[in-house]
């Protein structure tokens, strides 16, 4: 691979920002990172994400990347800062569109959807109050459950089981913040389960941060190394309960025909 852009999240939840990416930048060659050992982030302290992001990064630098994507909200918001200097590249991250949904909804009333260490961190708390002057108005709502939904390939192989789930944990959202009129998917795994979650609240508006993020990257990449094979690769850890056979059948149920090769954490 040739200066390849990396991504990486703790599994499925980053495909859609690779293929995004591919999209854009046929040629460019991406180095995809599904560390499914690592999952889910959600229940990682600071310091445990560090050590991952760390670890990570020292693995994805060596293919000589000209980016890295941190496809993950919980790091982007809790760590980011804190391991830039371990990174030699540009290294990018992935935010909850606060703004975007205040200016959309019409209540003024938004939820931020994401793991529970990211919906109960102090980062949150400060990266809210520096973004609005009504920060009571945007409720924090631990979507964990639906994240798991995702990386087991529960929404690929039982979509009715899993719009049941959605549409329960939704009644459940709406019970406890009946005013919030837009809400936004701040895990890179959430986006998988729009159509659920449009079908389960079909009045409420649903934000998906990547395609600013993609738009970002790739209009720096056009600009400088935009060359390559356009080949995709993936990397991919496994454990007993997020396996390599059953990511493998995941991709292929999505059209994601790229090798995989398996790795350590």
């Amino acid at each position: 691979m040739q200066n390849p852009i990396a991504v990486f999240d703790a599994g499925i939840g980053s495909y859609a920002i690779v293929d995004e990416i591919h999209k854009r930048l046929p040629q460019q060659d991406i180095l995809y990172f599904a560390d499914r050992a690592s999952f889910p982030y959600g229940q990682k302290s600071p310091a445990q994400l560090r050590a991952v992001m760390q670890s990570t990064l020292s693995r994805l630098q060596s293919y000589d990347p000209v980016a890295i994507v941190m496809a993950s909200n919980a790091p982007s918001i809790m760590v980011l800062d804190d391991i830039r200097a371990f990174c030699n590249v540009p290294l990018y991250g992935v935010f909850p569109p606060l703004e975007q949904a205040l200016d959309l909804s019409v209540t003024g009333h938004v939820g931020i959807m994401g793991v529970a260490s990211l919906t109960e961190s102090e980062m949150l708390t400060r990266f809210i109050a520096a973004r609005t002057d009504q920060p009571q108005n945007v409720a924090r709502i631990n979507a964990s459950a639906m994240v798991r939904l995702v990386e087991s390939g529960a929404f690929l192989f039982d979509p009715d089981a899993t719009q049941q789930a959605v549409s329960v944990f939704m009644e459940d959202v709406f019970a406890r913040h009946p005013d919030i009129d837009t809400l936004t998917l701040s895990s890179t795994h959430l986006p998988w389960l729009r159509p659920f979650f449009e079908r389960a609240r079909p009045t409420c508006r649903f934000l998906d941060p990547a395609a600013d993020i993609v738009t970002a990257l790739c209009t720096r990449i056009e600009g400088t190394n935009a060359s390559g094979t356009g080949q995709i690769q993936g990397l991919v850890t496994e454990t007993p309960d997020y396996d390599l056979a059953t990511f493998r059948k995941m991709l292929a149920q999505i059209g994601a025909d790229i090798p995989l090769t398996p790795v350590t954490s």
